[in-house]
């Protein structure tokens, strides 16, 4: 007799052993006995069931027409890709059981506002994510990196899913990988030849062309930050900057949107960029923001930032920053390379002059004084721009 599990809203099941034709119409009895008064929400927890044929598909098949609520936990590899291959996993809601890992004694190599990247062996890292409900923005990180790879981005792509307590991670293969980071902490005269390589990868992911809709959209997130900042701004500074942006072209470059040197690894020669969930497409104007941002804007009322958030001093990473210029635009003058600094300082400035506002948890002295930096260096370079693009 199988043994229900009840909490407050939710009737649990277990499936135990195979469910095949010899055993099917019985285990269909007993599942429509224990789960009588159940109403439609009903969970089915496989973690015990280590096989299912067509006839125990076809008694899932009747129980979810009974309990329309039906979901599938703890199914294992095996299971659950006989539920996937057949079509369920588009019917119902069917959860893996993930394979549990420890962290602790493991070196941190890298932190974004969505994970924290750990180094389990000299193979392998995990990315486990801050959010407790992740498993789907983790399945899109794979698969946004699964394009990127198809298309020619040297991308690490993940391998497995796994728990981390209470939390889930991505696994991937970087056998004694190391990030451009860490390179540059040992030897800093590394600064322009990683600047160059991290180029190379860079254009490659812009001569990306997309589809329409392919990827998110950049330029419909800058505007979002655009029209914020337009009312924290003199009237004639936060039309035009609203204007700036929305005249940027539509392209259909692919963008990594958060390109730095935590996010390249060096593996074996070969360099592969790693946290694609920020994938997305636009003018590489948009990516240029984000960089700036890394290397100097975050950093801006307070220098101590980019070494605490990349591990390097304020100075070496301006030096990042204008070789990545100046190997990007290679051949342009000076004034040019100013320019494209400018205009991404511009759109980098209005996104964080909106997070401020939004979600800073500094203290409220640290926020007025970022605040104030923000708009005084909007309100000098918008008068001055006349577009945003290259």
């Amino acid at each position: 007799m199988m043994e229900a599990t009840q909490d407050a809203k939710t009737l649990i099941l277990p499936l135990t052993g195979r469910i095949d034709s010899a055993n099917a119409a019985a285990v269909e009895t007993e599942l429509a006995a224990a789960a009588a008064d159940a109403g439609e929400a009903l969970v089915l927890d496989a973690a015990g069931l280590s096989y299912i044929s067509s006839a125990g598909l076809r008694v899932v098949l009747r129980l979810k027409k009974a309990h329309r609520e039906l979901k599938i936990i703890n199914a294992n590899a095996e299971v659950y890709e006989i539920f996937d291959m057949t079509g369920f996993t588009e019917m119902m809601d069917i959860a893996k059981a993930y394979r549990q890992i420890s962290i602790e004694g493991c070196e941190v190599i890298g932190e974004g506002a969505n994970g924290v990247v750990y180094r389990i062996d000299a193979d392998t890292i995990v990315k486990v994510y801050k959010n407790r409900d992740a498993l789907e923005e983790i399945h899109n990180e794979r698969e946004l990196a699964r394009k990127a790879f198809v298309m020619g981005v040297p991308t690490a792509i993940p391998y497995d899913v796994v728990q981390v307590g209470d939390l889930y991670g991505s696994v991937f293969e970087l056998l004694n990988a190391k990030s451009f980071a860490k390179l540059l902490i040992a030897d800093p005269a590394l600064t322009e030849e990683l600047a160059k390589e991290s180029v190379d990868i860079l254009k490659t992911m812009h001569g990306t062309e997309l589809k329409p809709g392919e990827l998110p959209d950049k330029k419909a997130e800058a505007l979002v930050w655009a029209e914020f900042c337009r009312d924290h701004l003199p009237a004639d500074v936060g039309e035009k900057l609203v204007r700036l942006v929305r005249e940027i072209p539509e392209t259909q470059n692919m963008l990594h949107g958060d390109y730095h040197i935590k996010n390249i690894m060096r593996q074996n020669g070969e360099n592969l960029l790693i946290d694609m969930d920020t994938l997305s497409m636009g003018h590489p104007i948009f990516e240029f923001a984000a960089i700036y941002l890394a290397y100097v804007g975050f950093s801006c009322i307070d220098h101590n930032n980019v070494k605490e958030f990349l591990g390097i001093p304020y100075e070496q990473a301006q030096q990042f920053w204008h070789a990545t210029l100046k190997y990007y635009f290679v051949g342009r003058d000076e004034a040019f390379l100013q320019e494209i600094e400018d205009r991404a300082a511009i759109i980098g400035y209005a996104r964080v002059l909106r997070r401020t506002f939004r979600k800073a948890k500094e203290s409220e002295d640290y926020k007025a004084r970022l605040i104030a930096y923000c708009k005084q260096t909007l309100c000098e370079l918008v008068p001055k721009t006349d577009s945003l693009a290259f």
